[in-house]
């Protein structure tokens, strides 16, 4: 089936060849969709992966679980990235294979035996993270010893961002000590890692974590061979503020200096949020107008699970085939497809006056955790993407 056909993303997922467009709207006029279109944008993902390669003293990594389209993952590496933080078999397959020279890190601090010996024995991956010591034997009963690395994840306080990850994983500081030493007396090269959160809009978190990295380090007495600092770097939102990336390297540039590293110690960080978020939009349709309620095929269950989660909002506009649109605007509250009430956004999305039935709405700004949260809750889905050339949604 072509994505030019009619059928509802309540069917099978649309598998369709690749196409590019001008914009989101030239894209409507050629195809008409009735489904979700993810509009894809590799200029700005290329241009964001180059400014973090610039910028970030050390290794970067590609947080995959962020966004694992292709088409993004393509961009990514065309720009020089070859290093992927990855969470799962099937991220380290994904990459792998499209990507021969690509290095995955196994950075889930909790991996199923079989998962962590095919990756090992298949995908010859050679990083791998815990934050207790049953996953470190689980992980030298598996792969073994020898020509491989170990890397600590260590808990950090919360710091500003909309979700704490050290609620789930990391080891505390006399853990991560002894952690560190057992992978030394075990014959593994040491790292340490830490997570500041996700969307962290605090600059000095990366610095108060270097401390605890610092006070770790000295009380093990082990040169740890890499440093991750992980990832956090937000992404513009409406009515978020967002340092520069500057700022955050400027106070990870700051700890670093009180941190005695050996010197071939490999610096690293995991973006994800910051390098695609900008760099793919979602085109939805309007299916039925209730007075100021909208009702469109993409929601909460789909695309827009953040705006629940993490109370994002996101900059909308109205595309229109034919005929003059409102200048006047309105705001309005936009349910999603499935038959669950709960399935509405929680802010209100501005739009002009006269909407209806037929005309689509792009949500832009949704590159982060959009398609790979998106479920298949009530037979909705789509897995439709086009390349476009414009620039990202503005903000103001």
């Amino acid at each position: 089936m072509s994505l030019d056909s009619p059928r509802s993303n309540s069917e099978t997922s649309l598998r369709p060849q690749q196409r590019k467009y001008a914009d989101a709207a030239e894209m409507v006029a050629a195809l008409k969709p009735g489904y979700p279109v993810y509009c894809v944008r590799p200029k700005t993902v290329k241009s964001a992966a180059r400014h973090f390669l610039d910028k970030f003293p050390g290794r970067v990594l590609y947080a995959v679980k962020c966004n694992p389209n292709p088409m993004v993952l393509r961009a990514l590496y065309d720009e020089g990235i070859r290093h992927f933080d990855t969470a799962s078999l099937g991220e380290i397959a994904l990459v792998r294979e499209m990507y021969r020279d690509a290095e995955c890190y196994y950075m889930h601090p909790v991996k199923g035996r079989s998962a962590i010996k095919a990756a090992d024995e298949v995908y010859a991956v050679e990083h791998f993270v815990v934050d207790s010591k049953d996953e470190l034997y689980k992980v030298l009963d598996e792969a073994g010893s020898e020509g491989i690395t170990i890397i600590v994840r260590i808990a950090t306080p919360p710091a500003g961002a909309i979700y704490d990850l050290s609620l789930k994983f990391g080891a505390r500081p006399a853990e991560a000590v002894e952690l560190l030493q057992l992978i030394k007396a075990e014959g593994c090269q040491a790292g340490l890692a830490f997570h500041v959160g996700s969307q962290c809009t605090v600059p000095r978190a990366y610095r108060t974590a270097l401390k605890m990295v610092g006070d770790i380090i000295e009380a093990s007495g082990v040169d740890i061979h890499y440093l991750d600092i992980g990832g956090g770097f937000p992404a513009g939102y409406l009515g978020v503020e967002v340092p520069p990336l500057e700022e955050f390297i400027a106070e990870i540039e700051e700890g670093l200096k009180d941190l005695k590293l050996r010197r071939d110690c490999v610096l690293m960080c995991e973006p994800g949020r910051a390098l695609v978020s900008d760099g793919m939009s979602v085109v939805t349709q309007v299916h039925l107008r209730k007075g100021d309620n909208l009702y469109i095929n993409d929601g909460v269950y789909g695309s827009l699970s953040e705006t629940v989660a993490a109370r994002l909002r996101y900059p909308a506009r109205l595309i229109r085939l034919g005929g003059e649109v409102s200048e006047d605007m309105l705001d309005f509250t936009v349910f999603g497809p499935t038959c669950d009430s709960q399935d509405v956004l929680p802010a209100p999305v501005r739009l002009p006056a006269d909407v209806r039935e037929g005309d689509w709405i792009e949500f832009g700004r949704l590159g982060a955790y959009s398609n790979a949260l998106a479920t298949h809750f009530n037979g909705f889905h789509s897995d439709a993407y086009v390349q476009v050339e414009d620039d990202p949604m503005p903000l103001d």
